[in-house]
């Protein structure tokens, strides 16, 4: 991985946990996901005319992924009702680098040097680390049904990593993959939301519309971010890299809504600095 391609991960990481924290500071996890998704919709068909069309090859992947990226939604949601955010989320983020790595290997034959894996193992336990960690900590039993749900976000997560690590590459245009895959996917969550709160979604959704715009904004450019590296780096790194969203989520915790970073979550933010520096001496 090169300087350039970490420094276009690691701002995706920022603008990922972005869009995160204004998601959750919505309690209303129905209506965050459709002011997301929406607004990705909107600006994805605005951009899309000007943008190259993706290439005919790509076009499978691009529903595969549309599917898996509805299921991500859809069990994100659920792990958050069921769960802490504090907890679910490093679970569903945590795991998907290990299964990347995984799947990268066995459909798309990219396997990593003993750098690239030893960086994508250091980060990735100081991810799964701070989650078990959060568990531990709660004072209370696991709750399965949550942490099967945060489980399934994690696969879908790798999964859908991985068709559009292939997908982008065929495409021929990363800017134009990211806009055709934010409309295939963009209105499932909002149709979802209109079959359940039928003529009180508007109402409900109106005076959020302005941060929904901003949370979408941030969502495609930091999904963007991440296809354009996967065309110039290993899906696995990338992956493991991107995930560092995490740890600058719980400083943004921190910083804007006064919780507790704490030693584990500096132990963790530790790893991902020395997986890092693993991952750019492989590259």
């Amino acid at each position: 991985m090169t300087p350039l391609v970490v420094g276009a991960v690691l701002l995706a990481a920022f603008t990922h946990a972005g869009w995160n924290a204004l998601a959750h500071a919505l309690k209303d996890q129905l209506l965050s996901f459709t002011l997301i998704s929406g607004g990705g919709l909107l600006i994805s068909a605005v951009a899309a005319p000007f943008l190259p069309f993706p290439d005919a090859a790509a076009w499978p992947y691009l529903g595969v992924s549309a599917l898996l990226h509805i299921a991500y939604m859809l069990l994100l949601m659920r792990s958050f009702t069921l769960g802490d955010f504090g907890q679910m989320y490093p679970i569903a983020r945590g795991t998907a680098p290990l299964v990347v790595t995984l799947l990268a290997a066995v459909f798309v034959g990219e396997r990593p040097g003993a750098w690239a894996t030893a960086g994508v193992a250091v980060a990735s336990a100081g991810l799964v680390g701070l989650a078990l960690w959060g568990i531990r900590g709660s004072g209370r039993r696991p709750d399965w049904p949550a942490l099967v749900a945060a489980l399934g976000t994690g696969l879908a997560i790798a999964g859908y990593t991985t068709v559009d690590g292939v997908g982008v590459r065929a495409s021929g245009s990363s800017l134009g993959y990211v806009a055709w895959l934010m409309i295939a996917q963009g209105l499932a969550v909002p149709a979802y939301a209109l079959f359940l709160r039928r003529g009180e979604l508007v109402s409900q959704l109106r005076p959020l519309a302005l941060r929904g715009l901003g949370g979408a904004a941030l969502s495609v450019l930091a999904y963007g971010l991440v296809l354009w590296a996967q065309t110039r780096a290993a899906l696995a790194p990338v992956a493991a890299l991107r995930e560092s969203s995490i740890i600058v989520g719980a400083a943004l915790g921190a910083l804007l809504f006064k919780e507790r970073f704490g030693a584990p979550r500096i132990a963790a933010a530790g790893l991902m600095v020395v997986g890092i520096g693993l991952m750019l001496h492989a590259g």
